[in-house]
């Protein structure tokens, strides 16, 4: 088989510590293998960066090994270091007497050959979007989960409001749901008061579906807590 990359290292990633072996091959085919491990502190992988560079390597192949993988990923791309990144079963070592050392250049192995599939990593401006996209639709369904609990407890205090009125959340149910949470008496006047623009002509409705409410002390401190934590994430 024809060697693509003559000085390549492998990398095996843990949480504390990398184990990086350099395949160094010479014109007759004869590879020499260096090993290293260094600890997941920056100054380590600083350290590891220099350590390379003194090789001339400017290719390494490693696992995506959980987010392991990024710490040491952003120190070798700002030297511009060929980082291909790889899904663990495509470098899974033979069964057997597997350490640390062995997987690495197991990985050297089969990265100086050009066998490895690598994946896709993306530019670091979209990789920056990327993150801020994914925080984003994880808060929309914690939104979307607290909306669940909070409707859950209106059911359970037989409250019906959610059958009436189109958006259980808008500004007339929410200021129906804030007023009968605050308050012991239920005061259809007042209640009525807060009712918006279109859903006054589901004013008696409104009514119906609150009158005989039963709201314990665990479904009020639910809904209150679910109500501020809805806010908050608004």
């Amino acid at each position: 088989m024809k060697i693509v990359y003559p000085v390549c290292c492998g990398v095996d990633v843990h949480k504390n510590i990398i184990v990086a072996t350099l395949a160094i091959t010479d014109k007759s085919n004869i590879t020499q293998y260096v090993v290293e491990s260094f600890s997941t502190i920056n100054a380590d992988l600083y350290r590891f960066r220099t350590w390379l560079l003194s090789y001339q390597c400017f290719n390494v192949c490693m696992e995506s090994t959980g987010k392991y993988w990024i710490p040491v990923f952003n120190i070798l791309e700002e030297a511009n270091i060929k980082v291909l990144l790889t899904h663990p079963k495509y470098v899974r070592a033979i069964k057997g007497k597997k350490t640390d050392k062995k997987d690495s250049k197991w990985i050297a192995d089969l990265f100086k050959f050009d066998m490895v599939r690598s994946s896709f990593i993306p530019p670091k401006d979209i990789r920056a979007l990327r993150e801020l996209a994914r925080y984003r639709y994880k808060l929309v369904c914690m939104r979307s989960s607290e909306r669940n609990r909070y409707q859950n407890c209106m059911t359970v205090s037989n409250i019906g409001l959610a059958s009436v009125l189109s958006d259980p959340f808008g500004k007339s149910a929410s200021d129906i749901m804030r007023y009968v949470l605050s308050s012991s008496i239920f005061d259809e006047e007042h209640c009525k008061k807060l009712i918006q623009k279109s859903a006054k002509k589901k004013t008696e409705l409104i009514l119906e579906s609150i009158r005989g409410s039963r709201i314990e002390s665990d479904q009020r401190f639910k809904m209150k807590e679910a109500a501020a934590h809805m806010d908050y994430l608004e």
